[in-house]
């Protein structure tokens, strides 16, 4: 072709260097071309998605959100859509990772048909999500979704081949898992042609007992939410490691039946949420990853698929005191009862004015000390609250004698101590008198005098009086009446 070609330029009188130059320029845009189709190739693919699942209040969309790099405490209703940026530094290329979270409510299950298909099955990695604040819900949980989903791609028109290659590739994966310090710096996570030498390294080891035993066709993570509130678990209903050993001995068991991974994480205090990213990324991209198993800490644990088998969950089993590792998880781990708080029930004060009529009312129903029920009209004293029918003066006047007197109660007028208090009480008082003292012998000439003089009245032979009104208290007052009326 290029002879051809320099010779047509000879024809057309062109000059012998002209057809170089065109051959410089053919190839300079042949090696463009083939920059662009070799950068297309390598470029991030589109269409990825994570499928989360789990119960209401679990923390899917506010754990994914946060892996977007935004705070997102509201809950989603039917099927939400989030995205994950996915970034290369390597090739410098951005895409967007789909992620498609399911309500937790199973009348919402009709909505996977959205997010996941027969076309992008492939391209799904699936997540389920258990509440660790509610560890007595994870296995019930997980059963559940993991149920629904397995419903969900059985209705999928996929043909077996289909449905048998993506399982090999499942199984494929599993078994070619070593452990990064293990792996070559090209590989760190697979075993490839390159990657050793030997052909005893490159020989798949069967799968064990209870190994993807329930392939779906698709990888699968499992993510325990909220491990801060392990400390919760510890303090407030008596948890010990035996407890989290046998939840993550369930757990551990359920992973290898569907060749998944585990990771134990926290939003609240951001535990393994950038382990997370980078192994959500690994599993959809082939992204480098070189983060080894963890199991030493209860809250901070995380499994690659691949790496986990029956004898290392059994080193877990040597913990166990009281409790057997083929129990059932809902006998040992049940829901703590149901505590009641004692500021439920709100109580109002009641109103100042309300509580001061309610103690006047109270104050209004008591009877009068003064009069008691049973005094006798006749003998009730004289200055005192008057009986019920009681006829005769409404007032005593102020000159008597009796006025200034009170009458001892009658049913102690026997009583011989309280008449010589009152005697002496009143000695005491006529003692103190400065002014001039009445007629020892003429007891109306008290009035008289301090009526002339213009002094108080001053009672005399107080002995004399108690004693005579002791014995005939009737006859006292019936003599003293007309004296005080006169007076």
């Amino acid at each position: 072709m290029a002879a051809e070609r320099k010779l047509l330029g000879a024809d057309r009188g062109e000059a012998p260097g002209a057809g170089g130059e065109e051959d410089e320029g053919q190839s300079l845009w042949s090696s463009i071309l083939s920059d662009v189709s070799t950068r297309a190739r390598n470029k991030l693919p589109c269409g990825k998605n994570i499928l989360v699942l789990g119960e209401d209040g679990s923390g899917k969309t506010t754990l994914m959100a946060k892996l977007q790099g935004a705070d997102h405490n509201k809950k989603g209703r039917g099927l939400e859509y989030l995205y994950l940026s996915i970034h290369d530094e390597d090739r410098d290329d951005h895409t967007r990772c789909n992620v498609w979270i399911l309500d937790g409510d199973l009348y919402h299950k009709g909505l996977l048909k959205f997010a996941l298909s027969a076309d992008t099955i492939r391209d799904t990695l699936a997540v389920f999500v258990g509440d660790m604040s509610r560890p007595w819900t994870i296995m019930e949980s997980l059963l559940k979704w993991a149920s629904v989903l397995r419903e969900h791609i059985d209705k999928l028109k996929i043909s077996p081949e289909e449905i048998r290659d993506l399982e090999q590739k499942i199984v494929k994966d599993f078994q070619e898992y070593v452990e990064p310090e293990d792996a070559s710096s090209g590989s760190p996570q697979r075993r490839g042609p390159a990657s050793s030498g030997t052909d005893d390294e490159n020989v798949i080891l069967p799968l064990g007992d209870n190994i993807l035993t329930h392939n779906l066709g698709m990888p699968v993570l499992v993510v325990c939410t909220k491990c801060d509130a392990v400390s919760v678990l510890e303090k407030e209903h008596d948890y010990r490691d035996e407890y989290f050993d046998f939840i993550q001995s369930h757990i551990r068991r359920f992973c290898l039946q569907y060749g998944a991974a585990l990771i134990y994480s926290s939003v609240k205090e951001e535990k393994n949420l950038d382990l997370l990213y980078k192994y959500i990324v690994h599993k959809t991209y082939g992204f480098h990853f070189s983060t080894p198993a963890m199991v030493v800490e209860k809250d901070a644990v995380f499994i690659p698929a691949g790496w986990d088998n029956e004898k290392k969950i059994g080193i877990l089993h040597e913990n166990f005191t009281s409790v057997k590792p083929e129990d059932a998880f809902e006998d040992f781990i049940v829901k703590p009862p149901v505590r009641k708080l004692v500021h439920d029930k709100e109580v109002a004060a009641e109103d100042e004015q309300v509580f001061l009529m309610k103690q006047q009312s109270y104050l209004a129903k008591q009877p009068a000390t003064p009069t008691r029920a049973s005094e006798s009209p006749a003998r009730a004293p004289t200055g005192s609250p008057r009986a019920p029918g009681r006829t005769g003066p409404t007032a005593v006047p102020s000159s008597s004698p009796m006025a200034a007197v009170k009458k001892p109660d009658p049913n102690i007028k026997n009583a011989a101590a309280s008449e010589g208090v009152l005697a002496s009480f009143f000695n005491s008082l006529l003692s103190k008198k400065t002014g001039s003292p009445g007629s020892p012998g003429a007891p109306g000439s008290a009035p008289n005098s301090a009526k002339k003089a213009g002094q108080k009245p001053v009672l005399t032979n107080v002995q004399e009086e108690l004693d005579r009104m002791s014995r005939q208290p009737d006859t006292v007052l019936a003599n003293s009446s007309p004296t005080e009326n006169e007076a």
